[in-house]
């Protein structure tokens, strides 16, 4: 299969976390309009979307839930798991922390690292927090292949490239500072004042 858009991989992630809420449900099967109109899209949106992963589901019956999430989980997942970084064990950094490795066992957090002599060689919600210094040599032996970014702004740069030069594949960028990373690495950005800023336009239009 052809490498999928990005919006549609965004999608499928949040099509696989609803199914598996109402999963535990009385419910085996669902229509594209159902899913539709619990994430506010069109249905039209989720059809072409099960399309592209092969699943183009039954006019009488919908689409099968079980075997839907099973699709989705062998398109993103990674068969053996993921390891995951995360530089900057501020405020932002801990709530990251417990709330993903709460929430998928297919991507962990397996080392945090921070410059703070007071938050290094201590577990945070099960997790060793090491100083940054120490970086490449544990992403190494870990073999962790994502990061997350958490740190100050000023930060940012450094700190992506020691990442990169470690061997980590994809970045998540919480911080202001823009990246510019080469083209073998992913890089998703997700900055809160625009979110936040985006959200205040539309609410003071309505």
């Amino acid at each position: 299969m052809n490498l999928l858009p990005e919006k549609t991989v965004e999608r499928l992630s949040q099509y696989r976390r609803m199914l598996l809420k109402i999963n535990t449900k009385d419910m085996h099967s669902i229509f594209s309009h159902e899913i539709a109109g619990m994430l506010h899209i069109t249905p039209v949106q989720v059809r072409r979307d099960l399309m592209l992963i092969g699943n183009s589901g039954s006019q009488r019956k919908g689409y099968e839930i079980d075997k839907l999430i099973q699709l989705i989980g062998n398109l993103i997942d990674s068969k053996h798991g993921q390891k995951v970084a995360l530089v900057g064990l501020g405020n932002l950094g801990r709530a990251v922390l417990r709330y993903l490795n709460k929430k998928n066992s297919n991507l962990k957090i397996v080392a945090a690292f921070d410059n703070n002599s007071e938050k290094t060689n201590k577990e945070v919600s099960g997790v060793m927090c090491y100083h940054v210094d120490e970086l490449a040599k544990i992403i190494r032996q870990e073999k962790i292949s994502i990061g997350i970014l958490s740190v100050p702004a000023e930060y940012a740069i450094p700190v992506s490239k020691a990442l990169l030069k470690s061997g980590v594949k994809g970045i998540l960028n919480f911080t202001t500072a823009p990246l510019n990373l080469p083209s073998n690495v992913f890089l998703e950005e997700y900055d809160m004042i625009t979110s936040l800023e985006k959200v205040a336009y539309f609410s003071k239009k309505r």
